[in-house]
């Protein structure tokens, strides 16, 4: 598509700065020309779509990178959990039951309405980590599909564990490597998934480590998110999680390490060797009581996810910049607006292209904002506005790889009756649950 947006305001924050009006010409999915009053010089090459943001901030899309989209429908849920005193108990009272009540069908709605609401928050990629352990084969396509309907552009993985045996194990290694290379398309790529550390033998690790060579990916797995894994992996190999990781091969610059809550100052000296990404998920640890990770100005590479709790990652950069202050770490908003412009940088690793920037050759993944901004906002202040005063309530318009996807506020079909839907799927998921 030829699509030209007037007019635009152009806002960046990291590095921070701000445009005036400039008119941003998107030609084969990317970013191919920036400049003023370019309707009339493009007059010969014909446009398919103008339009017109005066008034209106245009910035990258946002990435969330760890999120699991499984997890949609166990918003408010009613069945019979029962209570959980730590973080283990809620695994196996709580996500490890919802997981294994999931099929073909409720795995689509859940994708489904965690993408469409991911874009209107303007969220424009997701690295997505899904379990379904009575639907393994086939459901990262499911998921793919839900991604497509929307438009919404992703890394999909499966969660490989040893926790429902040997043979599950298997399917879900076969999963993730099949998926790689069958489904990949310019929108949708794929990872290597995994649990955590804790439940996993060095026999799993070893099997992971094969599929990240063979696809030249990277691991997508949750590290000592509790201190549970921190002396799970003392107690039964005498390393920490981080260093068993690196024992296995299984650190890259394509590896995702999710949470790292209580990661050694050793653990940090891996991961930076390694070029790996520390992902930090801020609202999902205050809510599982976890702790919270005082090591990230250590790390080269932290990017920022929501643990399945929404995409909306104008609202996680500021829980996580708040809880830094809550904490004593008193990080500045530019070291915020610098996690979360990594996600870009992930996405340029899997994509092999540039992202993360309104800038010619760019992956044309924006967002329009209606945001009338009552202070100055100038170069030095962007993250400031970011963090106090925007917000996903000013996102009108969402463009992913050069297409419209969400326009004034709106999805080009009818979203009514997929989420009248998907309430029956959670209804029906809910009552499931109880036979696990």
């Amino acid at each position: 598509m030829n699509l030209l947006i007037k007019r635009a305001r152009i806002l960046q924050f990291y590095p921070e700065k701000v445009s005036g009006e400039t008119d941003i010409f998107i030609r084969d999915e990317r970013i191919n020309k920036l400049g003023e009053d370019l309707e009339q010089d493009l007059s010969a090459v014909g446009l398919d779509k103008i339009i017109d943001a005066k008034g209106k901030y245009i910035i990258p899309g946002n990435v969330c990178s760890h999120n699991h989209f499984y997890s949609a429908l166990a918003r408010g849920i009613v069945a019979n959990i029962g209570a959980s005193y730590d973080f283990v108990g809620i695994l196996q009272n709580l996500w490890w039951r919802l997981d294994r009540a999931l099929d073909e069908s409720s795995l689509y709605y859940s994708g489904l309405i965690a993408a469409l609401e991911a874009i209107k928050s303007g969220t424009t990629s997701v690295i997505d980590h899904n379990a379904s352990p009575s639907f393994i084969r086939g459901s990262s396509k499911i998921l793919k599909n839900a991604f497509n309907k929307c438009g919404l552009r992703g890394i999909l993985c499966y969660e490989v564990t040893d926790r429902n045996g040997l043979k599950d194990r298997d399917k879900g290694i076969e999963e993730n490597v099949e998926f790689i290379k069958i489904e990949e398309t310019d929108l949708i790529k794929g990872s290597v998934g995994a649990h955590a550390p804790f439940t996993l033998s060095d026999e799993s690790l070893k099997h992971l480590s094969e599929a990240v060579e063979e696809t030249e990916r990277g691991i997508h797995i949750h590290v000592v998110e509790d201190k549970y894994d921190l002396s799970y992996s003392h107690h039964h190999y005498g390393m920490s999680a981080v260093k068993r990781l690196e024992k296995h091969n299984l650190l890259n610059e394509k590896s995702l390490i999710i949470h790292g809550v209580h990661i050694l100052d050793k653990d940090v000296e891996i991961l930076n060797d390694s070029n790996s990404f520390l992902v930090h998920n801020p609202k999902s640890n205050m809510n599982n009581n976890v702790g919270y990770n005082s090591k990230l100005m250590k790390l080269n590479n932290v990017a920022i996810g929501t643990d399945g709790i929404g995409s909306d990652m104008f609202e996680e950069t500021k829980f996580g910049y708040f809880k830094s202050n809550d904490a004593g770490l008193k990080l500045a908003p530019s070291d915020f607006m610098s996690f979360l412009y990594n996600g870009n940088r992930i996405m340029e690793l899997y994509f092999d292209r540039k992202f993360g920037r309104i800038e010619q050759g760019f992956a044309a993944d924006l967002v329009i904002l209606d945001y009338m901004n009552p202070t100055p906002l100038m170069n030095d202040n962007t993250g400031g506005h970011f963090l106090f005063g925007l917000s996903s309530q000013a996102v009108e318009t969402v463009i992913i790889n050069g297409n419209c996807v969400y326009e004034n506020r709106g999805f080009p079909f009818e979203v009514k009756s997929m989420y009248k839907d998907a309430c029956g799927e959670a209804s029906r998921m809910w009552k499931e649950i109880d036979n696990f």
